[in-house]
């Protein structure tokens, strides 16, 4: 049971359940809240983050890119602690509850919601499976920003108001931006291991320096997007005060910020926990200012 808790790696499904909770928010915010589409969309959001990190797991054992002096959490393939055809099949089941959930959302959202659903399936597995592995080309945190982000929260929106919109795509940034953090932080503390195995990862690519100041870049453009689109939501009309509370997570962003350029090695998998607790944090603000501005 502990090998499949590790196997889950329950620090990154935050990345899973917030950008759900943003669209859920907005959709109430628009006076279009339904209860059990944004279930099913957390369900299914949460299902489908398993499987992808049951396949990262996997695909990154065959292919060398965990190796025991790496420094991150434990991965349970590389650890004998479950073996691939157990993962695999996991993996695959998983993906199948999830598409059948889903289809509760697609008869409700319609043809869109199954392109969204086909192309996440896709996605968890070309991440770091096939040929050419996306993860492996640098575009893991691009990844991150547009499925934990843009879709999730595009997605769960579409669902309850059966409509797209602009405001909803500028909100989902923010989890977006915090997640593509979670993974930046990630590939910071596994460069020396991943360039080994040419495992071209976005930090790899730009350097650990140059990578540690695009973290802060991500950070201050999540934490400055809810502010100004409070102004946005009401421009002939005085902002209601709730829609600031999102600021008060200002400090923990700040604090991660600074910690960064002073973390190495294993550190960073602290400051890698920080930044999933500041995706809850903040994306929770962000949800109840709405709601309450409502």
């Amino acid at each position: 049971m502990n090998a499949w808790i590790l196997a889950t790696r329950p620090k990154t499904l935050p990345a899973g359940a917030t950008p759900v909770v943003i669209g859920t928010a907005l959709a109430a915010f628009d006076g279009a809240f339904a209860l059990v589409p944004a279930l099913i969309a957390l369900v299914c959001a949460l299902l489908m983050q398993i499987a992808s990190n049951l396949i990262n797991d996997l695909y990154d054992f065959r292919k060398g890119a965990d190796p025991a002096e790496r420094l991150g959490p434990i991965r349970v393939v590389a650890a004998g602690l479950l073996t691939e055809q157990a993962v695999k099949r996991s993996a695959i089941g998983i993906c199948l509850v999830a598409f059948v959930l889903g289809q509760y959302l697609v008869w409700v959202g319609g043809w869109q919601i199954l392109a969204i659903g086909i192309l996440s399936l896709f996605i968890a597995w070309a991440y770091t499976g096939g040929p050419k592995p996306l993860a492996y080309m640098g575009l893991g945190e691009v990844c991150a920003f547009l499925f934990y982000g843009v879709v999730a929260v595009q997605g769960t929106y579409f669902v309850q108001t059966h409509q797209f919109s602009w405001i909803a795509l500028v909100y989902s940034f923010v989890p977006g931006f915090w997640s593509a953090n979670i993974l930046l932080i990630n590939n910071i503390r596994d460069i020396s291991t991943d360039a080994r195995v040419q495992k071209n990862t976005l930090a790899v690519k730009i350097g650990d320096r140059n990578a540690r100041i695009l973290y802060c870049i991500c950070t201050a453009l999540a934490l400055v997007l809810p502010f100004q689109l409070a102004f946005l939501l009401f421009p002939e009309v005085q902002t209601p005060a709730w829609l600031f509370l999102p600021l008060l997570a200002v400090p923990l962003g700040v604090m991660s910020c600074r910690s960064l350029f002073h973390a190495h090695g294993a550190q960073l998998n602290d400051l890698q926990a920080s930044t999933a607790r500041n995706l809850i944090v903040h994306g929770f603000l962000l949800a109840i200012g709405l709601v309450l501005a409502r």
